[in-house]
């Protein structure tokens, strides 16, 4: 199978069938991203222990096919990562869509690396990148919003 083939294909199964889309109770942190230039929108949902460790983490909202299952694989990646580590993962993924990666890095992004052609769609990029940039805000600026949500599968 084409290379292309396939990273089409974790693309597409991470759209169809998200791990991580649903609703989390009482999540850490909560926060929407919204892309304004074609309507994606999503809430991302963290939880962190005391250690500052991902424990668990959903998405939801609705958006094109990229944006979902960028931050499905997104949360499969930073789930069981300390927050550093999960920034980390969210800078090696937006060099690799600017195409300033190291193929170190892209490698380090496991399935997310599917989307690194992205880079070459840029009107794509901001879908791609959407469920990475809101968990930056999340992690790194603090920002998060109140609520608590049900339980996501």
């Amino acid at each position: 199978m084409e290379l292309k083939n396939l990273y089409r294909e974790i693309v597409n199964e991470h759209n169809l069938h998200p791990t991580h889309k649903g609703d989390m109770e009482s999540p850490s942190m909560i926060l929407n991203g919204v892309n304004p230039s074609c309507g994606d929108d999503i809430y991302l949902q963290l939880k962190l222990d005391e250690n500052d460790i991902v424990t668990d983490g959903c998405f939801n909202g609705s958006g094109c096919a990229i944006s979902q299952a960028s931050a499905d694989m997104m949360l499969d990646l930073i789930i069981g990562s300390t927050k550093e580590e999960a920034l980390a993962y969210a800078e090696k993924f937006m060099n690799m869509v600017r195409s300033t990666a190291t193929p170190e890095e892209i490698e380090s992004l496991d399935e997310a690396a599917s989307l690194e052609d992205i880079s070459h769609m840029p009107a794509r990029v901001k879908c791609a990148t959407l469920g990475w940039k809101t968990m930056q805000r999340m992690l790194r600026d603090g920002e998060s919003e109140g609520g608590s949500r049900q339980s996501c599968g």
